[in-house]
């Protein structure tokens, strides 16, 4: 008969649970949930489009907070019959299926601790990423085009919707920029640690020497912040310039030119969207974009006036923050956390948390010093 004993190991999860959901506040989640439930009940609702679509989205984000919860709870009761039922049958099948039940639970619960940690101002807010290529010519924009893969298969693994808002392709391999929004709660406070400088080494399929090649590629993330649609542009502050969008290789996909590029003159911030169907909304999302960058632009000045910042959500191209290692040794590491994973292959198709949650828990450590 086999003994099988994981009682530490539970104990160890229940109490790391219980400090969850002692900071999610379940209540008052569920308060929260009533509460958006009667607005979005509340005839004329869609009378104000912009207020129906924030009551919407903040009632599907806290029924997700409370459902990640709860099921987590019930799995957690249904542990302990699994393990009773392992004990029963005494079969090392039952065993290895409770072990790999305790193991699955230690990784969610751990994931959910992770997201108690983000408590920064912007944290909650759903996230507008933008990847750049950098220098390595063909091997940059591939490189780009590889990291924009990467996280839209991070978001499709945890089923965040995710909307492509621009996207400019190289006139040979890969993608010079992309622009896509990550609509869930907490996306900025979990990507906001990828922001900076990504370098890949691997041997150039584009070259014809078989030698290393590096290249660089920049990712910027932005919270997604309402107040920013007070922020005023005044027209004779931006230029807008109309163009055709165009797919891989510049072949045309539209008919007309329905794409939208900004500029800011005074700060030099360029922004483009091009994936609406009409030169209207590309127009709107680019500006709901451009104020953000504003607005944050405008609060880091004045906190740079009390104090340096300790951190900037513009990605530098002196600040390299994971190198991807894709000849000799296979190896994607993170060189602030030191935080390793010697599957470049799972890492570029989404399986990314790991690195995600090494770089939330450094954050808050070097805060707290």
């Amino acid at each position: 008969m086999l003994e099988f004993d994981p009682s530490a190991e539970i104990q160890a999860l229940r109490t790391t649970f219980d400090n969850i959901r002692e900071v999610v506040d379940v209540d008052a989640v569920r308060a929260d949930i009533a509460r958006l439930e009667q607005e979005a009940a509340a005839p004329g609702l869609w009378d104000d489009t912009a207020n129906a679509q924030k009551v919407t989205s903040a009632l599907s984000h806290r029924q997700s907070d409370l459902a990640r919860i709860t099921a987590v709870e019930r799995r957690l009761d249904d542990l302990e019959v699994l393990v009773e039922l392992a004990n029963e049958m005494g079969d090392e099948d039952s065993v290895a299926e409770a072990q790999k039940e305790i193991a699955d639970l230690e990784r969610v619960i751990g994931d959910l601790e992770v997201k108690t940690l983000l408590d920064g101002e912007y944290d909650e807010r759903s996230a507008v990423v933008t990847i750049r290529s950098g220098a390595g010519g063909d091997d940059a924009t591939d490189f780009a085009e590889m990291l924009m893969r990467m996280y839209l298969r991070w978001a499709e693994r945890n089923k965040y919707p995710v909307k492509v808002m621009d996207t400019s392709y190289a006139e040979g391999a890969g993608i010079k920029s992309a622009t896509f929004e990550v609509d869930a709660p907490y996306a900025y406070g979990i990507l906001s640690v990828e922001a900076g400088t990504h370098r890949l080494a691997r041997i150039s399929p584009f070259g014809s020497a078989d030698k290393r090649q590096t290249s660089f590629a920049a990712v910027e993330v932005i919270p997604v912040m309402e107040e920013a649609q007070e922020v005023e542009i005044p027209e004779n502050d931006i230029r807008v310039d109309v163009f055709r969008s165009s797919g891989p290789g510049g072949q045309s996909v539209n008919t007309t030119d329905s794409a939208v590029r900004i500029t800011h003159l005074p700060s030099g911030i360029v922004v483009s969207m091009q994936n609406e169907k009409s030169q209207i909304q590309n127009r709107a999302a680019a500006m709901r974009v451009l104020q953000t960058r504003l607005l944050l632009l405008q609060r880091e000045e004045e906190a740079a006036k009390k104090k340096e910042l300790a951190g900037t959500i513009t990605a530098s191209w002196g600040d390299q923050m994971r190198s991807y290692f894709l000849y000799g040794q296979q190896l994607v590491k993170d060189l602030r956390t030191g935080y390793e994973v010697g599957n470049p292959a799972v890492v570029f198709d989404g399986d990314i948390d790991g690195l995600i949650n090494a770089g939330i828990r450094w954050r808050k450590r070097k805060v707290e010093d």
